[in-house]
């Protein structure tokens, strides 16, 4: 079946920009276009708009404006993370650094760049089998000489929540920096850092409706960090380059708009989500839920189905009408099994067989049954190809 009309799930990799996230955009295209830097009307002008923004990205995490860093990315907020982090410490002779094993690449990669050219010592913690961190375990491998702790907020291939204030609460304890990619959380989940008690949070603006190309490191006061920039005095000396004025103004709307409104979406896409989950789980044979069952992201449904190509079945879903993922999108095509769900205990011919799906502020009960009753029969058709 081929469908006229294209259905969109996969939120979870981007969003549309949404129209009031556009509007605050465009007079700092053409308007108020001045080099934040300068110091004329025009860069006045530009440095106005961008403390503002950082005003109120501050305010939504419940944090200081001098503790907000705007960077190109959730990525390379991550990075600067990681890296700035690591090297602080290090020269406090702290050179182990614990992450969770389903940690999104730009923690993983990164950290294990860390241990290969800097010499330091990465240690992944436990997980259970639906990819969460107990806080116990944190607690039992901290050792005197770790110099972070980075664990996912919300995960974004198998959509679980971790208990990120408990974990928060034991790194501070024993004063080791902590760390917590938001970038899918920030979208669905109230954000707090202090409440959360992390040190450091990235978030990225394309997955609640900003632009691509923009996003925030959340650095507490008093984290010691490393510019991994270098060249101007940009972002409290923390972020060379010029800043990005126009999308730094669409991320702080489309941040706001997400943060206002995080209850009255999430009420009305869990039933969507439950609904697709339950009809998936009853309806499919050798089919897997991945993730945890309740405590996951209100828009995140992900399977896994022995026996089937995931990439392949993604292909036969784009020429139905309807696009998803295999998991993060920064996976798709690859031909090996997602790390994440290797580590929540899922064989090869499972883990190859992944399936997400994610919903949007745009998705309605319509497109949901459309959808259910044209996956049953791909996935046995994939099968059958098998």
């Amino acid at each position: 079946m081929v469908s006229n009309s294209r259905i969109y799930l996969d939120f979870a990799a981007t969003t549309p920009v949404d129209e009031r996230v556009v509007e605050a955009m465009l007079p700092y295209f053409r308007e108020s276009y001045g080099n934040p830097s300068s110091v004329h009307f025009y860069g006045q002008q530009a440095e106005a708009a961008l403390e503002e923004a950082r005003l109120t990205v501050a305010r939504l995490l419940h944090a200081r404006a001098e503790e907000i860093i705007f960077t190109a990315c959730g990525t390379e907020s991550d990075n600067l993370a990681l890296r700035g982090t690591a090297w602080a410490q290090q020269k406090k002779g702290r050179r182990h650094i614990l992450i969770s094993p389903v940690e999104h690449h730009a923690v993983l990669h990164t950290a294990h760049q860390l241990a290969d050219l800097h010499e330091f010592e990465v240690e992944e913690l436990p997980v259970d089998q639906y990819g969460r961190v107990d806080a116990d375990d944190v607690a039992a491998y901290i050792r005197t000489d770790t110099a972070l702790v980075s664990v996912i907020y919300a995960n974004n291939e198998i959509g679980t929540i971790n208990p990120i204030s408990v974990i928060g609460a034991v790194c501070r304890e024993r004063g080791v920096p902590f760390h917590s990619d938001a970038v899918q959380a920030a979208a669905h989940l109230p954000m707090n850092v202090e409440d959360d008690r992390v040190d450091l949070l990235a978030i990225g603006a394309h997955k609640f409706y900003g632009p691509k190309g923009v996003g925030v490191l959340y650095t507490r006061r008093d984290t010691a960090l490393v510019q991994t920039m270098t060249g101007g005095k940009q972002e409290n000396a923390m972020r060379a380059g010029t800043q990005n004025v126009p999308y730094i103004m669409g991320l702080a709307r489309a941040f706001e708009l997400a943060q206002e409104s995080w209850q009255e979406r999430a009420q009305r896409m869990i039933p969507l989500r439950d609904r697709l989950i339950g009809t998936v789980l009853e309806e499919i044979p050798r089919a897997r839920l991945t993730g945890h069952p309740h405590d996951r992201l209100p828009n995140h449904a992900s399977f896994v189905f022995e026996g089937v190509d995931g990439n392949t079945l993604l292909q036969m879903l784009d020429a139905a009408g309807f696009a998803c993922s295999s998991g993060s999108a920064c996976k798709t095509g690859s031909p090996q099994p997602s790390e994440v769900l290797t580590a929540v205990g899922f064989s090869r011919p499972w883990a190859l067989g992944s399936l997400r799906v994610t919903l949007g502020q745009e998705t309605t009960p319509d497109h949901i049954e459309a959808f259910l009753r044209t996956l049953p029969d791909m996935v046995q058709r994939v099968r059958g190809l098998a």
